[in-house]
């Protein structure tokens, strides 16, 4: 016999899972307390690697049904998403997403819905990569200098470098000149 499943999921602990809970009960799913899956993690963490999340598909059986209230609460990334519920899928596990009309994404609707929202996805990650290499390509050919400002400025550069060939450690310039010690070699390796 098919169970029925909610996953919820908030980001930060200073979030709660209650109106993911709320909507699931207002469209009339009656999801038995132990089978409610509750996790505070980021959505950028694949599913996979989520404690709770992982567990509860150790326990999801053919014919089972998970609810979601969203996509975002599988995931962030579209590709994450899309490997999670083909995993579903192939389990024989039903992934119902309010967020989409309650539409089964197992399903051939829910599966063409699935690829456009990846397509999609994955367009609007496209364009941000070329915005982000055009935006980076003209700020070079201004001359602007890109990256991080560097912690030490040239003459401090120079007296790190000459204090290092006579033998001061890294610790101690990096603790005169209030830096990392990583700065510190950076200023040598900018040298080589």
């Amino acid at each position: 016999m098919a169970r029925t499943f909610a996953y919820l999921r908030v980001s930060t602990a200073d979030q709660t899972t209650d109106n993911q809970r709320q909507e699931i009960e207002a469209l009339g799913f009656a999801v038995e307390p132990h089978r409610i899956v509750a996790e505070t993690v980021s959505g950028s963490v694949p599913a996979t690697e989520r404690r709770e999340f992982s567990k509860l598909l150790d326990r999801l059986e053919r014919d089972d049904v998970l609810i979601v209230t969203k996509l975002d609460r599988l995931g962030r990334n579209a590709m994450d998403v899309r490997a999670t519920v083909e995993r579903l899928a192939n389990g024989g596990v039903h992934v119902h997403c309010l967020q989409l009309g309650g539409t089964d994404l197992t399903s051939a609707a829910g599966k063409m819905i699935m690829a456009v929202i990846c397509a999609m996805a994955e367009f609007e990650r496209d364009l941000l990569v070329e915005r982000t290499q055009a935006g980076l390509a003209r700020a070079k050919t201004e001359g602007k200098v890109l990256g991080r400002p560097q912690a030490l400025t040239k003459e401090q550069q120079d007296t790190v470098r000459a204090r290092r060939a006579a033998g001061a450690s890294l610790g101690v310039l990096a603790k005169e000149f209030g830096v990392s010690r990583a700065a510190i070699q950076r200023v040598e390796q900018r040298a080589s």
